[in-house]
């Protein structure tokens, strides 16, 4: 009998034996290099730990070879992304630690198994049968010589010993088999995909987006299920793909779909959880309430979920205030138009919920939001809007001081209107300690960390926040390598980013002061032809190309500033526009 060793380390849907060196997802191979063996191998035994890039380097080549470890290491963590169907932006499996390192953040499994045993289960039960065991059969052979009948009690013994351990070895194997299907089935990480909306009632979309975004903001308290922004998931908006693709491509284990009806004052809704890459339906309910059961259908089919899942809601014991359905209603439109970038219809929406519920500290929260954009997107005079913002996030603070969107808000006015940094680093550390999820909270701390001149963390800050929301602001890591004068970092960042959505106008807008920074006047050039084609003003295009062509960079600029002067005569232009300050469709 032959037998021999090997690890196993199991994690997810995947095995990887460290023996034969296959990697395996449900069972079957994944084709994967030496390279991406050994980095996976490394990531998994030190799982937890940082994995420096010069140790993966050692490991990876010898001494004497000469190659470009930078770009070698970095395809070598590509092919393992791949092969593992991860990303970098949003890890599920190996997460990048800047200019350092790498890190396995899944949950690992090690196993130790026999295997290659010569010795059959059903020979072994051959001779256990095949062994006389009564005195009658006994009595009919030949009388034994001394000995030969304690030889074959011996013989006997080993036989039943050996089939035990045969026996125990495929009982442990059908358990850690079975223990594999189970992992391969948890879910810690979970998109909810936009909520259809089937009231029949066009007017009613931001009445089924609004559940989308509550339902994800009661999810994401559970501090340990990783639950994909709203931003994300709302491109899959009307798109009818495979749940598995939609899957891979926001790297979560689970899919939550469902649908939500209106009918005057009640309220239908279906939901479905799909373990996304095995397709397999893990749970369904449909629930009937009055629309003033909103808040509380929302809590109970969060926590039925993380049932599901096998977690607990970090507060579920939490008490949801009561918010009649008038003031709720206009809430959700408020927040459903502000997404939309219709601020001026968001405010008025806020203060609707607000007249019908004078203590709603969201709606607070968000007319105090409506406002500061206003402002920040140079659309309104500060001196106008920004008092009645601070006010209002003032009283969303003193009604509900848990509420860290309401901090939020108050960072953001004290950041860009009143100027005091150090009130605004208070209020934004709060914010994120409050709500560390939240993309928008890293996002405006990465802008006051700037003006500290903290411009490391404020990077830092700012991948976070592309980490969680990585579609909504896909220019907002280059535009602070700008600010930290890194350019030449920020037009590869930006070129990145511009492949992956090429028509987005505030990330070309970023690209060509990028590769203006850099001297790289041919570049920004064909850069502003694209923004200008996209807008689609014909007029602008041409005037664009004939300043430049006449003046260069130079030229461009003197005809920015006449159009400016121009147009300042008929409506209100922010001082800021006049310096090249921030693109006026991003914030």
């Amino acid at each position: 009998m032959k037998m021999t060793s090997a690890r196993t380390a199991s994690f997810g849907p995947y095995t990887l034996d460290l023996r034969s060196g296959e990697l395996r997802k449900f069972g079957i191979k994944v084709k994967m290099g030496e390279q991406t063996f050994k980095v996976l191998r490394m990531l998994l035994e030190t799982s937890g730990e940082m994995v420096t890039r010069e140790e993966l380097r050692s490991k990876l080549w010898a001494d004497d070879t000469f190659v470009d470890f930078d770009h070698g290491l970095n395809s070598a963590v590509q092919r393992l992304r791949d092969c593992l169907s991860d990303s970098a932006g949003d890890p599920r499996w190996v997460e990048t630690i800047p200019r350092r390192g790498y890190r396995f953040i899944g949950e690992v499994e090690w196993s130790d198994a026999g295997v290659d045993s010569e010795v059959s289960v059903s020979g072994v039960l051959a001779d256990s049968a095949a062994t006389p065991a009564t005195e009658d059969v006994v009595a009919d052979r030949p009388p034994q010589k001394p000995g030969q009948s304690g030889k074959r009690q011996i013989a006997l013994a080993a036989s039943l010993v050996l089939l035990l351990v045969v026996a125990g070895f495929l009982s442990a194997r059908w358990i850690q088999e079975a223990g594999r299907k189970q992992r391969a089935l948890r879910i810690r990480s979970i998109a909810v995909l936009p909520l259809e909306n089937f009231s029949g009632d066009p007017a009613q979309e931001y009445f089924a987006d609004g559940m989308t975004d509550e339902l994800i903001t009661m999810l994401a308290r559970n501090p340990a299920l990783r639950v994909t922004s709203r931003t994300s998931v709302m491109q899959y908006k009307h798109v009818h793909r495979p749940l598995r693709e939609i899957a891979r491509e926001l790297g979560v284990e689970g899919i939550l779909e469902g649908s939500v009806g209106r009918t005057g004052s009640r309220v239908h809704v279906t939901a479905q959880l799909i373990h996304a890459s095995s397709d397999t339906h893990v749970w369904a309910d449909s629930y009937d309430r009055d629309l003033g059961d909103v808040a509380s259908l929302q809590s109970e089919l969060a926590q039925a979920i993380a049932k599901q899942v096998g977690a607990t809601t970090s507060d579920s014991n939490r008490q949801e205030k009561p918010i009649p359905p008038a003031a709720h209603d206009a809430y959700l439109l408020g927040r459903y138009l502000w997404f939309a970038g219709r601020y001026v219809k968001s405010q008025e929406a806020f203060q609707k919920a607000i007249d019908a519920q004078p203590d709603y500290a969201a709606a607070w929260s968000g007319l105090a939001d409506a406002l500061t954009v206003r402002a920040v997107a140079e659309l309104d005079r500060p001196a106008t809007v920004m008092p009645q913002a601070l006010a209002a996030a003032k009283k969303s603070i003193e009604l509900d001081d848990s509420l860290g969107e309401a901090h939020n808000s108050l960072a953001a006015i004290e950041m860009f209107n009143l100027w005091d940094f150090q009130k605004a680093e208070r209020e934004s550390a709060h914010a994120v300690e409050l709500d560390p999820r939240r993309g928008e909270s890293h996002h405006l701390r990465a802008y006051v960390l700037t003006a500290l001149n903290r411009t490391d963390e404020a990077l830092q800050e700012e991948r976070r926040a592309a980490e969680l929301e990585p579609l909504a602001r896909p220019w907002a890591v280059g535009r602070a390598l700008l600010r930290a004068h890194r350019f030449e970092e920020a037009v590869k960042e930006l070129r990145v980013r511009t492949e992956g959505q090429p028509n987005d106008g505030a990330t070309l807008y970023s690209l060509a002061r990028a590769y203006e920074y850099q001297g790289m006047e041919k570049e920004a050039e064909e850069v502003w032809v694209r923004i200008n084609l996209l807008a689609g003003d014909k007029e602008k295009d041409a005037a664009f190309l004939k300043a430049t062509r006449k003046g260069g960079l130079r030229g461009r600029v003197a005809g920015h500033l006449e159009d400016l002067k121009s147009a300042a005569t008929k409506e209100y232009i922010s001082p800021n526009r006049f310096r090249g300050g921030a693109c006026p469709t991003s914030t």
